[in-house]
Formats: C-alpha cells, sequence, structure tokens
C-alpha cells in the first residue's frame, strides 16, 4: 500500500484525466453489463416460464391433420391416465359483423377444453375462461370490436357461422410465441370447428396438440414414444424446454446482434482507455523523471501506475455496473411489448462477474504500451522538455496481437461459430486499420498543404502539437460513427425499397385459400380478370438422398430447409424472374420430374443443376431433379415461390389458389367485406399494413442499435477532451503567445475552433465513406435492392457531428484561452 499516498494526490492533482480515465473504463462496463444481464433475463424468463410460455409439457405441431398412429398413441397415453391432451388450430381469417358493413383479417384460434395447461387466458370480465368459451361462443381481442364497431353481446360472422361475442381477452399464456403476428386475437370452441367451414384441403391451418403430462419425469419419455409413432417429416414432437418460438428465434437473433455491439464498443472504450492513460502518464512526466533522478527503477514506476490504473479502474467498474443497470432498465422499456412476462428487472450478478472480467482484461491489455512508455521514459523529459519515446515495435506488436487474440476468443466464446467469429474480428481490425491508415494520409495531406489563412493555419499546426492524440481521436470517432451512419443509411434504403417506395403498380393485397372451384366466384366478386397461383405446400425431406435434419436445420441464423414450403407449378418464368443457370425453366429431354428452384434455397444448401429434391405434400413422396435455378428482383412485391414444377407434376395434387391484386387503399375495406360475404373461406393479407408493421418493428430495434453506438462516440469524445488536457501546457503557452503579440481572445477562440472543426469533419467524413461503402455492400450483395447515398441525410449526420465535436473541444479548451499573460509568465517564472 506504500503507493496509495502518492496515487491519491496524482490523482488530485490530475483529476480531469483520471475522471476521463474512469469514464472510459465506465463505457466498456456499462454496454457489457446491460446487453449480459439484459440477455441472461431474457433467457431466465423463457426458461423458467417455459411451461407457461408453451401451455403444455408435450407439443405436438403439424401443418397436415395429425397422423393416425400418433392419435393412437396418444389415445393410450389418455387411457392410461398418464397425459390430458388438448387439440389447438391456428389461421387466419376475415371476420366480419352479420350485417355486411366490416371486416378484419384475424388471428383464428380453436381450442379444446382443457386449454391452457399452465397459465390462464384473463379476460376482461375476470370470468374464468373455460366458463365463457362455450359451443356458439367466441371471445375477441378489444380491438377487433373498435376497428369493427362491435361490443359484447353482439353476434361475428366466423366463416359461415355467427358467433356471439361473450368476452374481451386480455391476456394468454402462449400470446409472446407470435412475435409477428398480424390482426385481433379471436377465440373459438372446438366444437364449432366444422360449421366455419374454414377447414378446405390445402388451407394453411397449424394444428398443435397440447399434452400435459401426469408424472413430470416421464416428460422425455413420453415425447421419445410419441416421436418414433409421428411421420417423419411432417409431425415435431417437443417438450416445453426442446419447443421453438418465434420470441426465442428473434431474442436469439436480437441479443446474438447486441453482443457484437458490445463487444464493438468494449473495443473503442479500450481504445479510449490507452489514449486517456496515454494523456495522464504525459502530464505526469516531470514527476516520473523526478522519481527516476532519485533512484526509482523502471519495475517501481510500472507497478505504480499500474496500482493507479487498477485503482481509478475499480471506481469506473463501479460506476459502469450501476450505469449497466440503469442501461439494462432502458433496453426493457425500449422493447416493452415484445418481451416474456416473467422477465427479472435486476441486474444478473453473473452477468456483472463477466463484465468484470473482460472489463479488467481489457484495462490491463489497453494499458500495457502507456505503462511501458513511463517505464522507458528519461530523467531528461524533465529538464530538457523532451518528446515522450515511443513505446517501440515489439511492445505495440504484442500489445496488438494480444488484443486481437482475445477479441477473438470473447467472439468464439459468445458466438460459438469459429468462422464467423474469425471473419467478425478480422471485419473490425480491418475496419480499425482502414480507418488508422486513412486518418494517417488524411493528417499527412493536410500538413503539407500551402494555408494562407493565419487562423487556420495555426489550427492545423495544432493537430500535430506533441500530445495531441489526434490520429486516436479520428479514428475511434471514425469507426464509431461509421456504424451508426452505416446502420441510419441501411435503414434509409430498406425503408424506401420496401415501404416508402412501394411500386405503383405492385399488388397490395393477397387473398389465400381460394378453392379450385371458386375462381369464377371470386373473379365475379372483385369484377377484373384475376391471375391465379396455385399453392402446394410441402417439406424438403432429402437432397441426393441425404436426408435432411430438421433440428439442425432449424438452428440457423437465416431462412432454412426446416420449414414448410409452399410450391407451385407453372411453364414459364415471371416477369420479375431470370434464369441463373439453365437454359429454359425445364429440359425438353428429360423424362423425370423436374423443379426450377430459386437461388435463395441454393444459399440455405449446396445445390446444383441435376441434383436431386425429395419433398413430401401430405405424406406422400416426390422427387424432382433441378432442372433450372433462377433468381428475381427483390424490390417486385410481386409473389414469388422458390419450387416451381410442371403442372404435369403437380397438377392433382392437393392444393388452393392465391392472387395478389393492386386496390386503392381506400377500397380495399369493402373489397374485403364483399369477397368474405360471398367465400367465408378467403382470407385477405393487406401487404401495406403488413409493410407498416414490419417498418415500426425496424424503427423501434435500430432505434436501440442507434442509442447503443453513442456511447463509442461518447469514448471518442473523451479522447479528445483528454487530449485537450493532456496538451493544457501547449495550448496555454499557444494562448499567451498569441495575445502577447497582439491577438484577441476571438482569433484564440478561433483557432481552437477551427482545430476541433478540421478533427470532426475529417472523422465524419472518413465514417461517412466507410460507412456509404459498407451499406451499398450490404444492400447490394446480403439485400439484393437497389442503393441510394442519401446525400441530404449523409450531410445531416455530417454536420451533427461537427456541431459537437466543436462544442467538446471549446468547452475542455476554455479554461486555457482564458488564461491572462501577465499571469502565465509569473507562474512561469516562479517555476
Amino acid at each position: 500500500m506504500r503507493h496509495l499516498p502518492t496515487v491519491i494526490r496524482q490523482v488530485r492533482r490530475s483529476s480531469t484525466q483520471a475522471v476521463l480515465f474512469v469514464l472510459c473504463v465506465a463505457l466498456s462496463l456499462s454496454a457489457l453489463t446491460a446487453f449480459s444481464g439484459f440477455g441472461r433475463s431474457v433467457k431466465r424468463a423463457l426458461q423458467d416460464d417455459a411451461r407457461i410460455l408453451h401451455a403444455a409439457d408435450i407439443l405436438v405441431r403439424s401443418y397436415d391433420p395429425i397422423s393416425t398412429p400418433l392419435i393412437q398413441a396418444t389415445d393410450r397415453l389418455v387411457e392410461q391416465a398418464r397425459v390430458r391432451r388438448a387439440m389447438v388450430h391456428e389461421f387466419y381469417s376475415v371476420v366480419r359483423d352479420t350485417g355486411k358493413t366490416a371486416s378484419v383479417l384475424s388471428r383464428l384460434k380453436v381450442v379444446e377444453p382443457g386449454y391452457p395447461f399452465y397459465g390462464q387466458v384473463s379476460l376482461k370480465s375476470g370470468r374464468p375462461f373455460p366458463q365463457v368459451l362455450t359451443p356458439g361462443a367466441c371471445i375477441v381481442e378489444q380491438t377487433l370490436l373498435d376497428r369493427i364497431g362491435l361490443q359484447v353481446g353482439d353476434h361475428l360472422q366466423v366463416g359461415y357461422a355467427a358467433l356471439t361475442i361473450a368476452d374481451v381477452v386480455t391476456g394468454e399464456p402462449d400470446r409472446p410465441l407470435e412475435l409477428f403476428a398480424f390482426g385481433p386475437r379471436v377465440f373459438l370452441h372446438n366444437d364449432d370447428l366444422e360449421s366455419l367451414g374454414l377447414m378446405a384441403t390445402g388451407s394453411r391451418i397449424r394444428r398443435t396438440l397440447l399434452l400435459q403430462v401426469a408424472d413430470p419425469l416421464e416428460v422425455d419419455a413420453i415425447a421419445e414414444e410419441l416421436q418414433r409413432a409421428a411421420a417423419e417429416g411432417g409431425e415435431r414432437i417437443d417438450t416445453y424446454r426442446t419447443a421453438g418460438s418465434a420470441v426465442t428465434r428473434f431474442f436469439d437473433m436480437f441479443l446474438f446482434f447486441l453482443k457484437l455491439v458490445g463487444l464493438f464498443i468494449l473495443m473503442i472504450s479500450g481504445i479510449g482507455i490507452q489514449s486517456t492513460l496515454t494523456a495522464l502518464i504525459n502530464e505526469k512526466r516531470p514527476a516520473i523523471a523526478i522519481m527516476k533522478t532519485v533512484g526509482a527503477t523502471g519495475r517501481f514506476i510500472t507497478t505504480h501506475f499500474l496500482f493507479l490504473v487498477l485503482v481509478l479502474g475499480a471506481i469506473g467498474t463501479v460506476a459502469g455496473i450501476v450505469a449497466g443497470g440503469a442501461m439494462q432498465a432502458v433496453l426493457t422499456w425500449m422493447l416493452g411489448s415484445l418481451l416474456p412476462g416473467g422477465l427479472s428487472r435486476g441486474i444478473s450478478w453473473a452477468g456483472v462477474a463477466e463484465a468484470v472480467l473482460m472489463g479488467a482484461v481489457v484495462v490491463v491489455l489497453f494499458s500495457f504500451v502507456p505503462l511501458y512508455r513511463a517505464r522507458q521514459m528519461r530523467p531528461l523529459v524533465l529538464f530538457k522538455r523532451e518528446t515522450a519515446p515511443d513505446a517501440g515495435r515489439w511492445p505495440t506488436l504484442l500489445s496488438a496481437v494480444l488484443i486481437l487474440l482475445f477479441f477473438l476468443f470473447i467472439v468464439l466464446w459468445h458466438m460459438r461459430d469459429v468462422r464467423f467469429g474469425i471473419a467478425f474480428v478480422g471485419a473490425l481490425a480491418g475496419m480499425v486499420l482502414a480507418a488508422g491508415l486513412l486518418a494517417q494520409l488524411v493528417l499527412a495531406i493536410i500538413r503539407r498543404l500551402p494555408v494562407r489563412h493565419l487562423a487556420m493555419r495555426q489550427a492545423i499546426r495544432g493537430l500535430f502539437r506533441r500530445g495531441n492524440a489526434t490520429r486516436a481521436v479520428m479514428i475511434t470517432l471514425t469507426v464509431s460513427l461509421a456504424l451508426i451512419f452505416g446502420d441510419r443509411l441501411i435503414e434509409k434504403n430498406l425503408r424506401a425499397t420496401f415501404v416508402r417506395s412501394f411500386p405503383a403498380d405492385s399488388p397490395n393485397a393477397f387473398f389465400v385459400d381460394i378453392q379450385p372451384g371458386q375462381t369464377e366466384a371470386f373473379s365475379a366478386a372483385v369484377g377484373r380478370p384475376v391471375s391465379f397461383y396455385p399453392v402446394v405446400r410441402a417439406r424438403v425431406a432429402a437432397i441426393n438422398g441425404q436426408a435432411i435434419d430438421r433440428r439442425r436445420e432449424g438452428r440457423k441464423r437465416r431462412d432454412n430447409l426446416s420449414r414448410v414450403f409452399n410450391l407451385t407449378y407453372r411453364e414459364s418464368l415471371l416477369e420479375d424472374e431470370t434464369l441463373l443457370e439453365g437454359d429454359t425453366l425445364f429440359r425438353s429431354d428429360w423424362t423425370e420430374p423436374q423443379v426450377s428452384v430459386m437461388d435463395t434455397v441454393v444459399e440455405m444448401h449446396d445445390m446444383k443443376i441435376g441434383d436431386r429434391i425429395r419433398f413430401t405434400i401430405q405424406g406422400v413422396p416426390i422427387t424432382a431433379r433441378i432442372a433450372s435455378i433462377r433468381t428475381r428482383d427483390n424490390r417486385n412485391m410481386s409473389p414469388f415461390f422458390y419450387f416451381v414444377f410442371p403442372e404435369a407434376v403437380l397438377g392433382k395434387a392437393p392444393q388452393t389458389l392465391f392472387a395478389a391484386l393492386k386496390v386503392p387503399s381506400g377500397e380495399l375495406g369493402e373489397l374485403q367485406t364483399t369477397v368474405v360475404s360471398r367465400l367465408p373461406n378467403i382470407s385477405v393479407i393487406d401487404i401495406s399494413q403488413t409493410i407498416g408493421t414490419l417498418a415500426k418493428m425496424m424503427e423501434r430495434l435500430s432505434r436501440i442499435v442507434r442509442l447503443f453506438s453513442l456511447f463509442s462516440v461518447a469514448a471518442g469524445i473523451l479522447i479528445l477532451v483528454s487530449a485537450v488536457f493532456a496538451t493544457r501546457a501547449e495550448r496555454m503557452m499557444e494562448s499567451v503567445y498569441y495575445k502577447v503579440l497582439g491577438a484577441g481572445r476571438r482569433f484564440v477562440v478561433t483557432v481552437f475552433a477551427l482545430e476541433n472543426l478540421l478533427i470532426g469533419l475529417l472523422s465524419s467524413l472518413l465514417a461517412l465513406a466507410l460507412a456509404q461503402a459498407g451499406a451499398w455492400w450490404v444492400c447490394r450483395m446480403k439485400f439484393d435492392i437497389g442503393y441510394q447515398p442519401f446525400p441530404v441525410d449523409s450531410l445531416f449526420m455530417t454536420g451533427v457531428t461537427v456541431f459537437v465535436v466543436v462544442c467538446a473541444g471549446l468547452a475542455a479548451s476554455r479554461s486555457v484561452m482564458a488564461k491572462k499573460p501577465v499571469v502565465y509568465l509569473r507562474e512561469q517564472q516562479n517555476e
């Protein structure tokens, strides 16, 4: 503890630099604590309340009728009193008032008595759900009543049945599973299912058989027993522990992305830690020189400042944990209704421990070079005012390698994906390297410019002031701003493509579940010729004889082959399609069944022309050979299919039809009501409303990303302020000399303002260049959409950045600019 009194004195004399160092540590830990705690809370809520979230112990799910062997297996279990069961049918359909004046697309949930086995369905009246939901009655959400103009006690037309609205639902246990559901909920009794007339062949109906196991220890054994009886590829058996859900997949992806943002903030904060510590040690050069003059060894200097780093790091750790808890609450509030109900609002101490450990490693790694420089500092620095020595090549390289390996380890630890981890760390390192090289190049060019304007010339000289850390400031600001600018540009392009620039001739209404015998009646109802697209629902069972592992496919973070696909048949390409491989859609010299696949499918699984794909259509296998590979213009909202067959292959398969129409927005509601009143089994999807919902979701998530990306910008501002205080003596001397030579306060302010303006402008322009390049690559190569640079928004972001940097720099320089020459010269004489 012999270093403690000296450390306290040094912290007091360099309180500003110490505070900046603490803030950088706090920044890194606050983001890690918030993201880790939030992620653990979400996962804990999903795990602890898994039974409630799924309303059962075991779930049997299928889009086809449950197979006879599986029904027989559950019958035996019910007879043995080992399980209780309840069937649930879920599908979309348009409901309306009986007067045929208003209609709305709704999410129907037809349940048997016993549902839910866990949790409860909350009703506005407070009555028990089983007593209210009886045959002939329905329970709806308040939004449905508001949109149609009905109230409890009125009749609601659902399909071919008129049901009495018995109550209003306010909550259901498995509601969080439907993250991106559209339309209000309608509960119906299973006894009314047949009278609805909505169970036609080929209709998209999700069937879920819920099982409550009498002995909790038998859950896995019964699930395995049912799995043996299930139809291969068509039925999925899960326990409440293994069942995936939309909310689970969403949070897996979102938490994955938050971890990437957290690691990015950690890296940027590390640069800030290194820069502020360097500035602090530069301020302590006289003290270090005196210590060495009176006999202090390099080991003593290193130990002393390491102790200083640990003390300040501990303070920053406490501040980071407190800030992280607050940020976690903000994150929970911003996501709002998307979160599971049982989410804990407390701090995850396991997450805190993880964040503290990683933060401590980052502090040590990024402090290595400044501490080594302090160890190598010579006493002559005090007497000759020499520039602090460079750390040397090998310590810098060693530090860079250790930092790179640490971040690679962290990424691999969190992501469990070696390929992605290497790519992410490489991209991050490449981004920092590119920012560093660009900053070095721009600064070298500016240094050689023949500037005649006196204030600007002095401002440029100030960029290269001893200890100014201009390059570190620019690198930090450039990298962090590039992330924010890039996120904004990608969001704007997605909105421009899918929301604001909805093609004038693109359909905005999809009519689904049309039966083959209803084509004439549907055309008469809409009053115009209609093009119908046949839809055959199927699963991909195998490729070239190799069975598809659905669980493995389902774990992928992108579209995959585990789901149900819509197949169709036709003999020609659509207007927005082109062939990537193959001369024609189908080959005339092949006699076996053929299929044309979309290039998106090739990205899901490696396949080529000539490969064979086995599909199962309602349990019936069919193998087809790939004859061509297609692509399409993603900017068009026209219907498309991943798999297209010749009519001779699928023409007789169980199917429905769907139609896509362009309907003026003011007429869509009336047309929907007309169609449904004549053909109740048809559902209408308003694409513009769907896109609006997705746009709101995208805006909410982008807002979160931008909010936390600002933390990395804050690290850059801290480095800037640190550089101002680190060069306080030099800046004060310059200010005094300007005034002694006749310059006024206005000239001094102008010089410092121009210096900060150059830093902000150059950093934002470099960030904008990187962001434009990155956003173009994402939009063109990943999303396959057109790209717009949005110059007005780009200039606005640049302007805001410059303004913030100038204000921060001038605020930090205020005491320097206010120093009077007489006072300064007297102080120098006393020294």
